[in-house]
């Protein structure tokens, strides 16, 4: 009986044992990569790929473990571009003056992970003035250095300045006049400032799903202004989906089944210029007409913003901001998965009605996240390339500085060349037929010391370069397909 009894109990532990690692690791773990309870499409296509080939993807990239760049959506390794995108679209470097006029504009569209991007922007930057933010206070003040003008327009920064969550419609026609009331009365007949807008995308059918739980917990963002054309929308134009003060408690059928629910193609709406449709009158054009004119506009925003991020690719995010902006984050960026709309639990006929609801933003992220893979491609064949440039000069630098038949780095004058068998130092040439000596051993003691530190110059310089193209054989930036920007080029445009 008293055994029957303690194994009933090791059974119990064993089950609760399983069942905290399986919390522990859904809602923990930080890599999508160990996340095995994860609920979404976006894995699908790891799964569905053969495993050959994704056997192959992962040996030519090395495995991993080494690259802080890791595959962080769970698709393949090798992305392999849908659109033709220009040298101009895909070369993103800004040369960013803080000192000077230059201010950087966020757009924060609801539920794309706006908040947690935000808060690096002003406590997450390494600058030479940090941003200064006191505890209770929901604004930073970011200044220049040596200014008390203001280099970051964002929610943490300078508040909603221009309205709650204010899409480019209302930043671009509000934010220059903001900024000159902010500056002092001699700053702002100064030229034109520049003005680099960015903002974060994220996946349209967690997005939609994230800002249903987010109304249905009471948000409502009635604060929103939504001017067009110097005007808000009238109630006829932008009616409400529900009656009372907000809409919490609401199923997700009922958010879907709204037809003024702005939640539908978010994304797509605040990248636009609205002005393009009528504003939010809906006559103006017809139901096709206006989506396409709206995602066509979204997408030509897209490209000539100064950066965007995607909520999906934290790290590439992170990377392709410093490398834009030139600017770098103290730590860096993790990505969670274990959001509230990850939790949610939805059929695939759910998933598919919301796809349909959010078909500009489905296509505007696809063609937003291709445009953000090749950009990440190619500022890494960049850096890859100057990191070759680097080596191949230093290379032949350590040499010429070596020789000493070149006449420099210190050689002696008037010293004869070595033969072929004698140019590789550490080798020395067999003594002469009939046992004569060495010449190196006729040379005066003096010269043959200076030889013998050129030689052990050139060794040690050798030797540090054999270990460094080893150390950069095995260096995540050399694991991409091609060796030169040119090369990648052609293959984009083959593809």
């Amino acid at each position: 009986m008293d055994e029957k009894s303690t194994n009933s109990r090791l059974l119990i532990a064993l089950v609760m044992v399983v069942l905290f690692g399986i919390i522990v690791l859904q809602y923990v773990c930080p890599s999508s990569d160990c996340q095995l309870l994860h609920l979404g499409s976006l894995s699908k296509s790891r799964d569905s790929a053969p495993q050959s080939q994704s056997e192959g993807i992962d040996s030519a990239n090395g495995g991993t473990a080494g690259d802080p760049y890791v595959v962080e959506d769970g698709s393949l390794s090798r992305f392999v571009p849908r659109f033709n995108f220009t040298t101009k679209d895909l070369d993103r470097l800004i040369d960013f003056n803080i000192n000077g006029d230059d201010v950087i504009v966020f757009l924060h569209i609801q539920k794309t992970g706006g908040t947690t991007f935000g808060r690096h922007l002003v406590r997450n930057i390494h600058l030479e003035r940090p941003c200064e933010c006191h505890a209770g206070q929901k604004k930073c003040t970011c200044y220049r250095p040596g200014k008390k003008e203001t280099w970051l327009f964002s929610r943490f920064s300078t508040g909603w300045s221009c309205g709650l969550h204010a899409d480019w419609t209302e930043l671009t026609n509000c934010v220059p006049a903001k900024m000159s009331v902010r500056e002092p009365p001699e700053t702002q007949k100064l030229p034109r400032r520049n003005y680099h807008y960015i903002t974060i995308l994220r996946d349209p059918v967690w997005r939609y799903l994230s800002e249903w739980r987010h109304v249905q917990r009471g948000a409502t963002w009635k604060a929103s202004v939504h001017r067009c054309d110097g005007r808000a929308p009238t109630l006829a134009e932008l009616p409400s989906c529900y009656s009372g003060d907000d809409w919490s408690g609401c199923s997700l059928e009922e958010f879907m089944a709204c037809p003024y629910n702005l939640a539908n193609n978010r994304q797509t709406r605040m990248l636009a210029d609205l002005s393009l449709v009528g504003c939010y009158n809906l006559t103006a054009n017809s139901e096709h007409d206006r989506g396409s004119l709206l995602l066509e506009s979204a997408k030509r925003n897209l490209r000539i913003m100064a950066f965007f991020g995607l909520t999906e690719y934290q790290r590439k995010t992170q990377y392709l901001f410093e490398h834009t902006f030139r600017l770098a984050f103290i730590a860096p960026f993790t990505q969670l998965n274990g959001t509230r709309a990850a939790s949610v639990e939805v059929d695939p006929e759910t998933q598919r009605r919301i796809r349909q609801l959010n078909q500009w933003d489905v296509e505007l992220y696809e063609y937003g996240r291709d445009l953000f893979l090749q950009r990440f491609q190619f500022a890494r064949q960049q850096e890859r390339r100057q990191a070759r440039e680097r080596r191949q000069q230093a290379r032949r630098r350590l040499r010429t500085k070596g020789l000493p038949w070149l006449g420099t780095g210190g050689a002696v004058t008037g010293a004869v060349k070595p033969t072929e068998s004698a140019q590789r130092p550490g080798k020395l040439q067999p003594p002469p037929e009939g046992g004569g000596l060495h010449p190196s051993q006729n040379q005066p003691l003096s010269e043959r010391k200076l030889e013998d530190q050129n030689t052990e110059s050139w060794e040690e310089s050798d030797a540090q370069l054999e270990d460094g193209d080893v150390q950069a054989e095995d260096a995540w930036w050399d694991l991409e397909e091609n060796d030169s920007i040119e090369d990648y080029m052609e293959n984009v445009e083959q593809w």
